[in-house]
């Protein structure tokens, strides 16, 4: 009989390429791994992995078997989802996955409510960014992913996951109040404070310089959105943040609305076989 936690070692090779990533993904030693593939091959009785070079790569065989793991462990994770509905109680572990503004703001008053509502749960959040927490989540490490999106940088929608949208979190200009520049298009001389290169936030920002005409001086980089506010708050740059970020709460900065209004879109992403588990219907009701 073929064991599904092996079965669940060759589907993760067959998305990440190798057993090093498999291994480091799931907690496991490389050799750990490669001694559960070779038990699988032999409860499976035909070779699953051939070798290419120092790596391996899956046989025809392999990728059949691939196909019908998938669909039984989403039926196993099915069956997990209405033996818990059965349940009178919420209980178990959640593991959520957060980007940092909605874990500062969002996620406590949420397990506040869950703590009430539902005191045998127990929730375990990670701050994670979007893009990385979605693989994470087709892998088994989290259970909900809550995300977010920037208008013109559309994430993938995998075949495997359930998205359901939140709210929208308009984006706003924030300037120092000292400043008498309060439009986008007089602050190109201006420096400004950003998140990273490669952030679809930091791509937005930057289009949205662009769209005004000019390209901006970015002198700050922080992920932390707390640490933009603090520069703007110092008259040391502007920022372009989130009304979640309650930058309209801070005496030293001026708000402006953009042009057109542009908005980040919040939500919550499980895999399709998990969605109606009713410690994510709890969760999700807990944040609306």
């Amino acid at each position: 009989m073929l064991d599904l936690r092996r079965l669940r070692l060759l589907r993760e090779l067959a998305r990440r390429g190798t057993i090093a990533a498999v291994a480091e993904a799931l907690s496991y030693s490389a050799s750990a791994v490669s001694q559960q593939l070779s038990t699988l091959e032999k409860e499976a009785g035909v070779q699953l992995l051939e070798p290419v070079g120092r790596r391996v790569r899956l046989t025809a065989q392999a990728e059949v078997l691939v196909a019908h793991a998938e669909v039984l462990l989403e039926e196993v994770e099915r069956a997990e989802a209405a033996l818990a509905r059965s349940q009178h109680e919420t209980v178990g572990t959640l593991r959520v996955a957060a980007f940092q503004t909605a874990v500062l703001t969002l996620v406590p008053t949420a397990l506040t409510r869950l703590l009430r509502q539902h005191p045998g749960l127990r929730v375990e959040v990670t701050e994670l960014e979007s893009e990385v927490a979605l693989p994470a989540l087709i892998a088994g490490e989290f259970d909900v992913v809550l995300g977010e999106e920037y208008p013109g940088h559309p994430l993938p929608r995998l075949r495997e996951t359930e998205r359901q949208d939140l709210f929208a979190d308009e984006l706003r200009l924030v300037v120092p109040s000292a400043w008498r520049e309060r439009s986008l298009p007089r602050l190109a001389a201006r420096p400004f404070v950003m998140e990273p290169d490669g952030t679809t936030a930091r791509e937005w920002s930057t289009a949205e310089c662009r769209r005004a005409g000019f390209e901006p001086d970015v002198r700050y980089t922080s992920t932390d959105l707390r640490i933009h506010l603090r520069f703007v708050e110092h008259g040391l740059a502007a920022a372009l943040l989130p009304a979640l970020s309650g930058a309209s709460d801070h005496p030293a900065t001026t708000t402006r609305r953009l042009p057109g209004a542009p908005a980040r879109t919040l939500f919550t992403t499980t895999r399709r076989s998990a969605g109606n588990h009713p410690k994510i219907q709890a969760f999700t009701a807990a944040l609306r």
